[in-house]
């Protein structure tokens, strides 16, 4: 797959990346050797570009990937992040952000990840209890002592990204970006590329609804943490859903499935975006990879978005107690 450098970095990255939260069992049990296969298949199809955090499976999932790749990991850039606190594997309960929990959440990702440097390292959200600038001047502190290359906000509001800046470069910005997520197009796309700062889209496939594959909240497993965000609820669904399906015919036009159409259209949006699905099966990951093959023109663009207005979407894309923490 072809490859770009991140931002202003000289992280080499393919243009589509994997993200592995899905593995941590959040989208329902994890099936392990399938888990594992799909890893390997993620790097021997040239994908080298791995994200996660140490809040996925609470630590289980840096784990995971450390055990699995263990032997690979001279073949991809790796992705992490600090800073969200949760009471177990499925509860938010707040933030931390602070110079300590900073450096020893580095500490604590290493040895479960079992690697001596993290290339990518994210504040995963704004802690409004604690400057941005004291946040990143300890990131920055890790940068100097080796223990990470480059650094990175999830989730930052664009007066954040810039303060952030201001202490130390950062090299990407990542948001939920998706034809059902279009709120970045508003402030961060335009800050990141004021800034040469790169943008990773998360839930490129607005959690499966965009590829077909989504189950209302009400038919998942508590296990599934889509079963308490208020987009998978009841008439919420069904609108969202009918929504999504309206770029089936698009994609049949096209030759593409639907999903690889959702992906081609991110990938359409700047050479600066890069997409991080994370399905839990092969089968999936080589669709998806296969969007980057599928050129859109301008006017495929805009019917695209025409198809899925983004005002129509209803419920927030978080229970409204997680929405508070975004875009700080």
């Amino acid at each position: 797959m072809q490859r770009r450098n991140l931002g202003w970095s000289n992280l080499n990255v393919t243009l589509q990346g994997y993200g592995c939260m899905g593995l941590a069992g959040w989208y329902g049990p994890r099936d392990e050797g399938e888990a594992a296969a799909t890893l390997h298949r993620v790097l021997d199809l040239g994908v080298n570009f791995l994200d996660t955090a140490d809040v996925y499976g609470g630590g289980e999932n840096e784990e995971f990937i450390g055990r699995v790749l263990k032997d690979r990991r001279n073949e991809y850039v790796l992705a992490t992040k600090f800073g969200s606190l949760w009471k177990d594997a499925f509860t938010p309960i707040g933030v931390d952000c602070s110079r300590k929990h900073c450096l020893e959440a580095c500490d604590a990702s290493l040895r479960r990840l079992g690697t001596d440097v993290i290339d990518l390292y994210y504040a995963h959200r704004v802690d409004p209890n604690v400057p941005i600038e004291e946040t990143v001047g300890a990131m920055a502190e890790l940068v100097k002592a080796g223990k990470v290359r480059y650094l990175g906000l999830s989730e930052a509001g664009a007066n954040t990204l810039r303060r952030a800046a201001k202490v130390h470069r950062i090299t990407a910005l990542q948001t939920e970006y998706s034809l059902l997520s279009r709120d970045p197009e508003k402030e961060i796309l335009p800050t990141c590329r004021e800034l040469g700062v790169a943008f990773i889209a998360y839930s490129p496939l607005g959690r499966g609804m965009l590829a077909g594959t989504a189950a209302p909240a009400e038919a998942l497993p508590e296990t599934d943490f889509r079963s308490k965000f208020p987009r998978f609820a009841g008439a919420n669904f069904d609108h969202n859903t009918t929504l999504a399906q309206r770029i089936v015919p698009l994609a049949k036009k096209k030759g593409c499935t639907q999903a690889q159409l959702a992906l081609a259209w991110i990938h359409a949006k700047g050479f600066d975006i890069f997409p991080i699905p994370g399905p839990k099966r092969r089968s999936y990951l080589e669709e998806n990879i296969a969007a980057v093959d599928v050129r859109l023109s301008p006017a495929e663009v805009g019917a695209i978005e025409a198809a899925i207005p983004w005002h129509e979407i209803r419920g927030t894309r978080y229970p409204e107690s997680s929405m508070s923490r975004l875009g700080i």
